[in-house]
């Protein structure tokens, strides 16, 4: 029997490519690009922000946490002069419904696993949760693309508000989080240009963190500062369990094994290693004791 909270950790790892689909894949930008939201961070901020409404930069930099205000200052509020909010909803829906019909025709499977996706999607807890509650708030879609697709972000949403509040009480949120998972296993220089800050500022914050013990001086993750990561993802892994306490292993491996084709397809639109620190997806038939799936990052 695995633990639920490990199950929940290795179910992560298949709506999280999903979800994913929408920040890499072609099809995702030109739906961007269509209501003429043509600059990358345009469609990430705007997209990833629009089920909250017409916000302005300061919550987003909140909520987001690890990126830089100046560049989501540069989107947000004034894209909503040029946007509305319907039509940011519609391009990302659109957007990620015809990748993953690209991806995955068999519209039968995407039928099954948006069904069963979306009803554990709608037992997400909300309450401290802003982009899970926005998100939770969104109409039904009819069609199974966009269906799954809004149920695997939801999901991924509540992991990640969960998320925010495990840096928060571990004292590593913001660019902290961002600079010790460069330690352990994102590539420093590309974090930091893909997150906005500048080589001074992430200098600036591998300082404080010295001075506080979670990195060495020579930069690398010190052992209170790996105690601090792995504190924070089981927290995480904790904060995700609510949608999922109902099911017992047998319908829990049902959904990994529906979900898994889907998101090994999914894979194929972003690299390993990724900026976004995905790791590889659970395979429930290989190894149905989730035994691949580490329960906090490690180094490759």
């Amino acid at each position: 029997m695995i633990e639920l909270e490990h199950h929940v950790r290795a179910l992560w790892t298949l709506f999280e490519p999903i979800h994913a689909v929408t920040y890499f894949s072609p099809e995702a930008r030109e739906a961007f690009a269509e209501i003429g939201l043509t600059r990358y961070w345009d469609g990430y901020f705007t997209g990833r922000a629009a089920p909250l409404g017409a916000v302005t930069a300061a919550p987003v930099v909140a909520i987001f946490s690890g990126f830089a205000p100046f560049l989501i200052n540069r989107v947000l509020p004034a894209v909503w002069s040029t946007v509305t909010v319907d039509r940011v909803l519609d391009a990302r829906s659109r957007g990620a419904a015809v990748t993953l019909r690209n991806l995955v025709p068999d519209e039968r499977s995407v039928t099954d696993a948006a069904d069963v996706l979306a009803e554990v999607a709608a037992d997400v807890d909300t309450i401290g949760r802003p982009l899970a509650a926005a998100n939770s708030d969104l109409p039904v879609e009819a069609d199974p693309y966009r269906r799954l697709w809004q149920a695997a972000a939801t999901l991924r949403e509540h992991r990640g508000d969960g998320h925010v509040i495990a840096l928060v009480e571990n004292g590593i949120a913001g660019i902290s989080s961002i600079v010790l998972r460069s330690a352990v296993d994102l590539d420093a220089t590309s974090v930091r240009k893909a997150r906005g800050w500048t080589e001074e500022e992430w200098a600036v914050e591998v300082e404080k963190l010295i001075t506080r013990g979670l990195l060495t001086r020579q930069g690398e993750i010190s052992e209170k500062g790996r105690t601090s990561v792995d504190r924070a993802e089981n927290m995480t892994n904790q904060l995700a369990l609510g949608p999922w306490r109902g099911l017992n292993d047998d319908e829990i491996a049902g959904i990994a094994r529906t979900l898994a084709p889907i998101a090994r397809a999914c894979q194929t639109v972003f690299p390993y290693p990724n900026p976004i620190g995905m790791p590889q997806s659970w395979d429930p038939d290989l190894d149905p004791w989730a035994s691949s799936v580490p329960t906090s990052p490690r180094a490759s």
